[in-house]
């Protein structure tokens, strides 16, 4: 076995496939594109869902790629056992429909064994196979897996549910006894057992069934080979890791956190080595999370990252470290996946910055949890309990970041335990709710082996024309192959097209297919790729259609037109954003329709009027510059020299097109655009909003439809003048302003009658003092305007003590009511609370509501319940002794 660092096994890897005909695909961003079903990338397989289901076939059917991937679902085990981790790189060879058992077994022994790659002793190798895949075990035996090295396991069969599955065959090596956990005589003490002496770093499945929606199986039209090995696994056999954490991967991690702590070192105290263990696995996780475009917040993947912070920083204060430190960090993790990952050095200080105000943030909550946590161990010792309730402790898990096990120590310094079967049951309802709120469309779709099967050579030819004559080679309707089609809807692919198959936001062309004889036969409502690529059309059919006919297509000129000014005032407006707001906003998605854009992308917090209106003005300049817009068709090399900007969800083939606006803007893309700027005429910004964590939305319309929305606006400040009898719009502001002004003078003298009006009444429900029960109370309705009125009217109670409680209600109009209840601090100890009085009373005017022991205050719609709420007020107090 060679000696090799985590950049050399992965590079290795990769290196191995290509020279078997692979793609060696770049690692997709976490944050996955275009698919609802995963909040993160989770596998390497996940990036390759499109493929393995048909709906695009890869120009190479060979892929290989070390993929980063993000799970979460066990994260109370990182730290504790050797090898979980939140994010992991899955290496990973994929066939597409090509090769199958034979060579994925013997290219995986090659690499394994080979004195030319990994060079593993064939001796320490197990694998283990589905007991019915009896091709498996002897491909296996045939190169070279001695029979009593083979293992069959009924596990050995991969499925997740609708699509394709198949059996698989696992890789152990053996780390030798002196690594075990077990006795050598323990019945797990074998390949495939629960154990540490023989470590899983390979899984091969065999992808070659449809498993239907009926729960059937069926051979697949087209077999695939889908394989993953975690990198971090692997590295531990070659650099002789007891756990995934003494290599090269997470020590420089776990070195740096410790000269945070100078009272901790690793390897000294087990508990410390947990804390040092989450740090280094979670810090990795947030910074490439960061850096694919997620940020922190409180809901779905950003609420992810904000705990992994938090259970970090928690770690870190049990290490002694006090401050910010987590962000020290992320240069660390730069530089240890710099030879695959060089973009994370590149955004260091962005990421840096992320964590630092994430960090800090968490500090000022962490002062909320910690008095919280006294509270519940004060409360639950008086009430002479033993053990602190499960809901309270996951409130201080999840809103706070208190991991469990701080909790429970806290609790045992206190002589308290824990109710962790009441903190598990919060925390697996917390769990359902977070799958239900996500589709549960998990597996991926059968594949459709018609389309897949159709190779038919089709040309676009819409960048230099807009109408072409094109043969009709394919007619599907119903998914079946026609040779003609009288009516009705169908998909077509032609020979050539100029219609716009839609891609990279850009909508699709529509437009008319004629007969020789100019006479329309079809209406082109839409156009997607095949899965082979070609523009397969969806058509509304008029008159007859037969294959191998030549037809005229036609594209909707106006409709396209105005696509392309769209398209090109977004490339503008994506430079612009970077240009005011920073380098670290990229695109996040966007949609190019003939009325109006949208344009999604990545910053932190919101966007201000002023940096949107200096977006839109930058936007407007390079439009009136008249810049010319030209398009570089070259290889990708030599476009990424060009300083083109490359999206994460495309993939780009050997050949790119470039679009460039003079210097100014230059993208990789395929769409379609205007020759000069001075064509789109005008920008607007018609809205500004966050769509999620660290996302925002911007939607403008241009030409027609920027002078339409304008105009629209002027009318509307014309009109706005005239109602101010302002003699110009320019003397409208004014107008308003002095309006406004003489409003708030009105407003000033309303409440001071209303204040003098409200003492008035005082003085007669201060005389109206009754009793209840041992207690004193004042319950009155009165006519004030809502609740400011009554605080100040419970501040005069409070001042002169008149009564131990007050009860006011009063009418605000439209048919709604206010409640307010005050108690005095020695009713309180006699257990007399304002917030259980409101309560109990809110209902009878139809509301709810609640507040501190001294004071609450609680709305409704019920005026009619206005008596009997103050009866039961009064009764309520009086039956509390």
């Amino acid at each position: 076995m060679k000696e090799l660092s985590s950049a050399q096994i992965r590079q290795m890897y990769l290196d191995f496939f290509k020279t078997k005909g692979h793609d060696v695909l770049k690692s997709a961003p976490l944050v996955p594109q275009d698919d609802p079903t995963l909040l993160w990338i989770n596998s390497g397989v996940a990036t390759m869902k499109k493929y393995f289901d048909g709906s695009v076939v890869p120009k190479n059917r060979r892929l290989t790629s070390s993929q980063k991937s993000i799970r979460t679902n066990d994260i109370e085990n990182v730290g504790h056992t050797a090898r979980h981790h939140t994010l992991f790189e899955m290496l990973g060879n994929f066939s597409v429909g090509d090769y199958f058992k034979k060579e994925a077994i013997a290219w995986a022994w090659e690499l394994l064994t080979s004195p030319d790659w990994y060079a593993l002793d064939p001796q320490k190798l197990y694998v283990t196979v589905y007991p019915k895949d009896q091709d498996a075990k002897k491909l296996w035996e045939k190169v070279g897996v001695a029979p009593d090295h083979i293992y069959e396991v009924e596990d050995n069969f991969w499925d997740i549910g609708q699509g394709p599955s198949g059996p698989d065959s696992e890789i152990f090596y053996d780390r030798g006894q002196a690594m075990n956990n077990l006795a050598e005589d323990d019945p797990e003490s074998y390949p495939g057992g629960e154990n540490e002496r023989y470590l899983e770093i390979w899984n091969i499945v065999f992808s070659e069934f449809n498993h239907k929606p009926d729960n059937t199986y069926e051979p697949l039209p087209h077999k695939n080979i889908d394989t993953g090995m975690g990198l971090e696994r692997v590295v531990s056999v070659f650099q002789h890791a007891k756990t995934n954490f003494e290599t090269d991967l997470f020590m420089p991690l776990i070195e740096k956190t410790a000269e945070f702590s100078a009272q901790r070192k690793y390897g000294k105290e087990e508990n410390d080595d947990v804390s040092f263990k989450v740090i280094a696995d979670h810090i990795r996780a947030i910074t490439f999370a960061i850096g694919d475009g997620a940020l922190p917040s409180n809901d779905g993947r950003g609420y992810v990252i904000r705990r992994l912070i938090r259970r970090a920083v928690m770690h870190g204060k049990k290490l002694g470290i006090e401050g910010p430190f987590l962000y020290q960090l992320v240069p660390v993790v730069g530089q240890i996946m710099q030879s695959a990952y060089p973009e994370v050095l590149d955004q260091a200080e962005y990421i840096e910055k992320v964590v630092k105000d994430e960090e800090k943030r968490f500090n000022v909550t962490l002062k909320d949890g910690l008095e919280l946590m006294d509270n519940l161990v004060s409360s639950t010792k008086k009430e002479g309990q033993d053990t602190l309730p499960g809901k309270p402790v996951f409130k201080l898990y999840d809103t706070y970041g208190f991991p469990l096990e701080l909790t429970q120590e806290y609790a045992a310094d206190n002589g308290l335990k824990v109710d962790q079967a009441g903190f598990e049951k919060e925390m697996e309802a917390q769990k359902q709710r977070a799958r239900a709120a996500r589709s549960q469309a998990k597996s991926m779709g059968v594949q459709d082996s018609l389309l897949i099967d159709i190779k038919t050579d089709s040309e676009y030819v819409g960048y230099e024309k807009l109408a072409a004559d094109g043969i009709l080679k394919d007619i599907i309707v119903d998914d079946q192959l026609n040779q003609q089609v009288a009516a009705g809807t169908a998909k077509m692919i032609f020979s050539q097209t100029p219609f716009y198959a839609e891609m990279g936001g850009q909508v699709a062309d529509q437009g008319v297919i004629k007969d020789q004889d100019g006479q329309v036969v079809a209406q082109v409502v839409d156009v997607q790729h095949a899965p082979n690529g070609q523009n397969l059309h969806t058509v509304k059919v008029q008159a007859p259609m037969t294959a191998e006919t030549e037809y005229r297509l036609a594209v909707d000129v106006k409709r396209h037109n105005k696509v392309k000014k769209n398209h090109t005032a977004t490339h503008l407006l994506d430079q612009a954003l970077r240009d005011v707001l920073g380098e670290h906003t990229h695109q996040a998605g966007s949609l190019v329709e003939p009325t109006y854009l949208r344009f999604d992308f990545t910053n932190m917090g919101n966007v201000t009027p002023e940096q949107l209106a200096q977006v839109e003005k930058i936007v407007n300049n390079k439009i009136w510059e008249n810049i010319s817009v030209t398009t570089t068709v070259t290889d990708i090399e030599t476009a990424q020299k060009m300083g083109a900007i490359a999206l994460f969800s495309e993939k780009y083939g050997d050949v790119v097109r470039v679009v460039s606006a003079g210097d100014y803007s230059r993208e990789f893309c395929g769409g379609n655009h205007v020759d000069n700027t001075s064509e789109i005429g005008l920008f607007k910004i018609t809205s500004e909003s966050g769509i999620g964590a660290g996302t925002r939305r911007i939607e403008a319309v241009t030409a027609r439809e920027a002078f339409e929305y304008l105009e629209k606006r002027n009318q509307l400040l014309q009109k706005t003048a005239a109602d101010l009898k302002a003699a110009n719009v320019q003397d409208a502001p004014n107008k308003a302003l002095a309006l406004h002004e003489n409003l708030k003078t009105l407003e000033n003298k309303v409440q001071s009658l209303e204040a003098k009006f409200a003492s008035q009444q005082a003085a007669d429900i201060w005389q109206n003092v009754q009793e209840a029960g041992a207690h004193t109370v004042i319950a009155a309705e009165v006519n004030v305007s809502g609740m400011d009125q009554l605080r100040q009217l419970a501040d005069q109670w409070k001042a002169k003590q008149y009564s131990e409680v007050l009860i006011l209600a009063t009418q605000t109009g439209e048919g709604k009511v206010n409640l307010l209840t005050a108690v005095t601090q020695d009713a309180i100890k006699q257990g007399i609370k304002a917030g259980d009085l409101i309560k109990h009373i809110a209902p009878s005017v139809g509301g709810g509501g609640g507040g501190r022991p001294d004071l609450a205050q609680a709305g409704g719609k019920k005026p009619a319940g206005i008596n009997a709420a103050l009866k039961q007020g009064i009764d309520w107090v009086a039956s509390q002794g």
